[in-house]
């Protein structure tokens, strides 16, 4: 399949590809790299990334962190997440391993989906996808979440359970369990199919044609 030429850029969200091979080889779109303290997310009107927030603790991200294009966390993926009321109305997020140093967002990266985070925040249902990155040296033979060392699947934990910690106040996060491939491939396929249902166009598409939007404004969580 020959890649579609756009005379303007695309809108990450909309009109990038899910991933050459999904739901098991997808695009990940990069918002924050592990140097940011700044945390950076697309804005979802123009496509561009814009200043969310400060990180208000000292903790960085422990991976390349992003999102997954033609994604929606709907009400399938809120299916998969026992306690939530509902998805969190975001795309599917995606934490990336890289044995090399990637200091750059805004970048699509080729992403193995090998397990996830089932979060829950304020009771939305907020997964996050593991991934390697594609033919990494050190990584790319990891096909389940049990291959990587745990310590890692560790600091994403911490990472996600304290980045919005504020002291005195009460946390609205919670991490239900880490789940292997099998269940991450499910959550893709359903977000991918709340994806379209929700803007329709075609949520297993693998072009870069773009889709219709009808995305909500709030910003991401």
């Amino acid at each position: 399949m020959t890649d579609a030429v756009h005379q303007f850029r695309p809108h990450p969200w909309h009109g990038l590809p899910v991933g050459p091979a999904p739901p098991s080889i997808l695009n990940a779109y990069i918002e924050i790299t592990p140097f940011d303290v700044m945390k950076y997310e697309i804005d979802k009107v123009s496509g561009y990334l814009r200043v969310d927030r400060p990180q208000r603790s000292s903790a960085q991200p422990p991976t390349l962190y992003g999102f997954v294009p033609r994604t929606y966390c709907g009400e399938r993926v809120r299916a998969l997440a026992p306690g939530a009321r509902r998805g969190d109305g975001d795309p599917l997020d995606i934490c990336v391993l890289s044995e090399r140093t990637i200091a750059r967002n805004e970048i699509i990266v080729r992403t193995r989906v090998i397990g996830g985070l089932q979060m829950l925040d304020g009771g939305e249902a907020d997964d996050k996808l593991i991934g390697v990155l594609e033919n990494d040296d050190v990584w790319g033979g990891a096909r389940d979440v049990a291959d990587v060392p745990a310590v890692l699947v560790e600091r994403l934990q911490h990472y996600f359970l304290t980045y919005k910690m504020v002291p005195g106040r009460r946390a609205k996060v919670r991490i239900a369990r880490v789940y292997g491939r099998r269940h991450a491939l499910a959550v893709v396929r359903a977000a991918m199919a709340d994806y379209g249902e929700a803007f329709g166009g075609g949520a297993a598409a693998t072009s870069a044609a773009p889709a219709r939007s009808r995305s909500r404004a709030r910003p991401r969580r």
